[in-house]
């Protein structure tokens, strides 16, 4: 999903212009930041939950030279898909299988 794709989606459910839903779909994705930030997790019911989760200090191998190379800790934003998201993908993943096999 991008911004340009929420700003449609957005744009043709309301009566908003273009530049409004623009602004509205980037008001969006910033309170969506802002809520990461401020507990490390957002839930979206019936589609799933951003969280933070925070990756070790570890040692990684340069592929070019071989040499090992120090990687500090840091954090990582995961998606976990809800029960309802699954069974829909799951689904639509049928659905497509059973399309293709009719060509």
């Amino acid at each position: 999903m991008s911004k340009k794709f929420l700003t449609e989606v957005i744009a043709n459910s309301t009566d908003l212009s273009g530049v409004a839903a623009t602004k509205l779909a980037g008001d969006i994705i910033e309170a969506i930041k802002g809520e990461i930030v401020a507990s490390g997790r957002f839930t979206i019911p019936d589609f799933g939950a951003f969280v933070v989760r925070e990756t070790p200090k570890r040692t990684a191998l340069n592929p070019r030279t071989g040499e090992k190379v120090p990687v500090k800790a840091g954090a990582t934003v995961k998606f976990k898909a809800s029960p309802a998201l699954k069974t829909a993908a799951l689904s639509g993943l049928k659905k497509a299988k059973r399309k293709a096999a009719k060509r």
